[in-house]
């Protein structure tokens, strides 16, 4: 077997508790396939991908090392991909993410100094 359906491998690997919660992962947009996102369960997957699967609040990074021929137990299902790194949670990405609008330690350019606004 050189392709298996992605739903099927995400129950597989146990990052879906049945088949129908797997497709619906897929439809939801919550799957990415090579950085492409993947709107349909049926999209085939082959060993070599790399899958970015958004699970609650945690963004898992993994490759697919097998296809699998059955949903076993968790020890055979974590065999069936790699994770370098860590799943990393949502909010620690978003913070990544985020820029402040005024540099910290140049101050805003715009504001007069604190002694120009004070009263006396």
């Amino acid at each position: 077997m050189t392709s298996l359906r992605l739903d099927k491998w995400l129950w597989f690997a146990r990052f879906a508790k049945t088949r129908s919660l797997a497709a619906k992962l897929c439809t939801a947009g919550s799957v990415t396939v090579g950085g492409a996102p993947v709107s349909k369960a049926g999209h085939l997957l082959r060993v070599g991908d790399i899958l970015t699967v958004r699970q609650g609040r945690m963004l898992r990074r993994v490759t697919v090392v097998a296809l699998g021929e059955r949903r076993g137990p968790p020890s055979e299902a974590r065999l069936l991909y790699a994770e370098p790194e860590m799943p990393l949670p949502l909010r620690d990405l978003e913070r990544l993410a985020w820029t402040p609008l005024i540099d910290d330690e140049q101050g805003d350019a715009s504001a007069p100094p604190l002694e120009g606004r004070m009263r006396p």
